[in-house]
């Protein structure tokens, strides 16, 4: 071994990736090798992860630049499922817009918005079965909107009143629902994603036929939990799609800082010789399509599938934040993948079953919808105005029969 102790190869020095623009700068997404719509190749479900690594490099994707749905990932839906899962997205993006003004007004502390990632929870949602179940991060609530989950109770909840259903226990937008395959959220990052390969594992060992969906966000990927998760994954074969949602930015850092030198997100996938797939997260059609195709696979016992969504955060990453402090102000505008919305608002113009009148009543429609349920939710109180979750609530739920010295302490309290 050579010795360096004179110095001989120079100083050592620490790389930090840096991103390619800051505020102030012309976006930059040149980085970004986007193939063209139906050119990724779709294997077998039963493919041997071996045979489609490449599929961890690419980009999965169904409509092209004029709006058709082109390729072998194509034609899984029809023209009523597309309608549905537009209608859903608008929902999504109009819900987020009353829910960030009514945080704004003070009627909530909090919320996190989905623009520009509407496509990712609606489209997978219409992929599972009744019984499965998603453990979801906060920008998931397009899994319960999809799946019809009432918007007064999801207002509820977010303003803390006293029809919240949990009951004044969790933060706003950390939604729970078991009769909806929505795991409680949590607040701290990737360690539901381990727990939704451990959810798989029980429904494999009960014989079940339920399979479970883990969510993360690309900046959560460098926590422990995450590697964890494809440890078990890859070893007992557990039913269960971990789905890695990459919008190019966690709060303020940009992806490069947990994807490291691995080249992209799924590519992590590989070392655990799992099947790993990267798809077009604002092409509504290619979510579906590999949606299906991993959820099937987890079905047939073939065991676990990573995969990658590629889309980009439009909007601040919560209430709390100001994104113009670290990236520039134009570069959602930038991003080469377009809009959800947009997209499948084209291709159903140019297969006539949808027009600009149409999308027009239907945002008139919908915006009318929110709104009442808004209305119904703040009549049962906000924030800092109504009704409030009872104290009493505190020792309820804790234990299948109450203690003493929780039933002395509530009677204390005079609740």
């Amino acid at each position: 071994m050579p010795d360096n102790s004179s110095g001989e190869f120079g100083p050592l020095s620490l790389h930090v990736p840096e991103p390619a623009v800051r505020p102030g700068g012309e976006p930059d997404f040149s980085n970004v090798n986007i193939p063209e719509a139906g050119s990724v190749r779709r294997p077998p479900v039963d493919a041997n992860p071996e045979e489609i690594r490449d599929l961890a490099f690419s980009i999965i994707r169904v409509l092209n630049r004029d709006g058709e749905a082109v390729g072998p990932w194509a034609g899984e839906l029809t023209d009523e499922q597309l309608v549905e899962g537009l209608r859903h997205m608008m929902t999504l993006r109009t819900f987020d817009a009353r829910m960030q003004i009514a945080q704004r007004q003070g009627k909530t502390s909090f919320y996190m918005q989905h623009l520009g990632e509407e496509a990712v929870s609606c489209a997978f949602r219409k992929a599972l079965s009744p019984g499965d179940m998603n453990f979801p991060t906060y920008r998931q609530a397009g899994l319960l909107i999809a799946d019809d989950y009432p918007m007064v109770e999801m207002m509820c909840q977010i303003y803390s009143n006293e029809k919240d259903p949990l009951k004044g226990r969790q933060l706003p937008i950390m939604y729970s629902s078991k009769e909806h395959g929505f795991f409680s959220i949590s607040g701290n990052l990737a360690t539901q994603y381990i727990q939704a390969v451990g959810w798989a594992m029980a429904s494999a060992i009960k014989n079940d036929t339920k399979i479970a969906a883990g969510w993360i966000g690309d900046g959560s990927t460098a926590e422990s939990d995450f590697h964890a998760a494809l440890v078990f994954a890859s070893t007992y074969k557990a039913p269960v799609v971990l789905n890695i949602v990459n919008n190019q930015w966690a709060i303020s850092t940009f992806q490069g800082i947990a994807r490291g030198g691995a080249g992209t997100f799924a590519a992590r996938g590989l070392g655990f010789g799992m099947p790993a797939l990267r798809v077009d997260g604002n092409d509504y059609l290619a979510v579906f399509a590999v949606a299906k195709w991993a959820i099937e696979r987890a079905r047939r016992n073939l065991g676990p599938t990573v995969v990658e969504y590629v889309t980009y955060r439009a909007g601040a990453h919560s209430t709390s934040d100001d994104p113009s402090a670290y990236r520039p102000k134009t570069e959602s505008d930038a991003w080469p993948l377009g809009d959800p919305v947009m997209r499948l608002k084209n291709h159903l113009i140019g297969r006539g079953v949808w027009s600009e009148e149409r999308h027009t009543q239907a945002e008139a429609e919908i915006l009318d919808t929110v709104i009442t349920a808004q209305k119904e939710a703040e009549s049962f109180g906000t924030l800092h105005a109504g009704g409030k979750p009872s104290a009493r609530d505190m020792f309820e739920g804790v234990y299948e029969e109450m203690p003493p010295h929780l039933r002395r302490q509530r009677q204390q309290a005079g609740v």
